[in-house]
């Protein structure tokens, strides 16, 4: 029997209930009663950063906004773009990210019936080659912009210059915007190589982003594993060491 991701984290809801149960009430530090749904979001949230140890090797995901964060945990856990939205909810709430906040602001994710849908990058940024004034307000992601609030808005700027522009472009931009100190970016960047699925667009960008002049640009330092096929690695799909 082999158990996703996802199973994964379901299963140590029962003992977290079990222990729970057991030690009725449970209080905090600070003499507050501990409902049963904080203790499965406690014990979600504890499962999901192992989970992000032993399956992810950028560093410093943890520091990174909690918006990009959860967007990189949801392809760890889901290994899809589209999967329930109680489970995409929950695991917000696991991070202190209130999916429905940030739903129209970010537009990382649209609804469809009962599930969420990831959105990529070509939903989410404005296009560079269209004047400012003929663009959509509509789309979050200004590639003009200096800076940018999610470290994930900054990655899917770059793929998008570098799509409609062109790697000399896409440099330039790269410099101009200090992304090669840019800690989060580099982080972002190479999770994104893991958790993506290689048929998806936007890992196709992702990698060549790290790759031939941009990745000079960026002084990167990834480990090929970074760029290996889902089959070949255990860090997709099928999880038979958990057993």
């Amino acid at each position: 029997m082999s158990l996703t991701k996802t199973d994964i984290i379901i299963s140590a809801f029962g003992p977290t209930l079990r222990v729970f149960t057991d030690a009725y009430p449970v209080v905090d530090d600070e003499d507050n009663e501990v409902p049963p749904r904080r203790a499965l979001e406690e014990a979600r949230e504890a499962v999901t950063q192992v989970l992000v140890d032993e399956y992810l090797e950028a560093e410093g995901i943890d520091e990174l906004d909690d918006v990009t964060e959860w967007y990189i945990l949801c392809w760890l856990v889901h290994e899809s773009e589209t999967f329930s939205y109680d489970e995409g909810h929950q695991l917000g709430l696991g991070i202190g990210v209130d999916i429905d906040e940030i739903k129209r602001s970010t537009k990382t994710w649209r609804k469809s019936r009962g599930d969420i849908s990831l959105r990529g990058h070509d939903g989410r940024v404005q296009n560079i080659n269209e004047k400012p004034e003929d663009r959509s307000s509509r789309i979050p992601v200004n590639p003009d912009d200096l800076s940018f609030s999610l470290a994930l808005d900054k990655i899917h700027a770059a793929m998008h210059v570098y799509d409609v522009q062109g790697e000399s472009a896409c440099c330039d931009w790269l410099r101009e915007r200090n992304f090669d100190t840019d800690s989060t970016f580099k982080s972002t960047l190479k999770a994104l190589l893991q958790v993506l699925p290689h048929d998806h667009d936007d890992w196709e960008l992702a990698r060549d982003l790290a790759a031939g002049r941009t990745r000079d640009v960026l002084d990167l330092e990834f480990s090929p594993n970074v760029f290996a096929d889902h089959d070949d690695k255990t860090m997709q799909s099928e999880l038979t060491d958990h057993q």
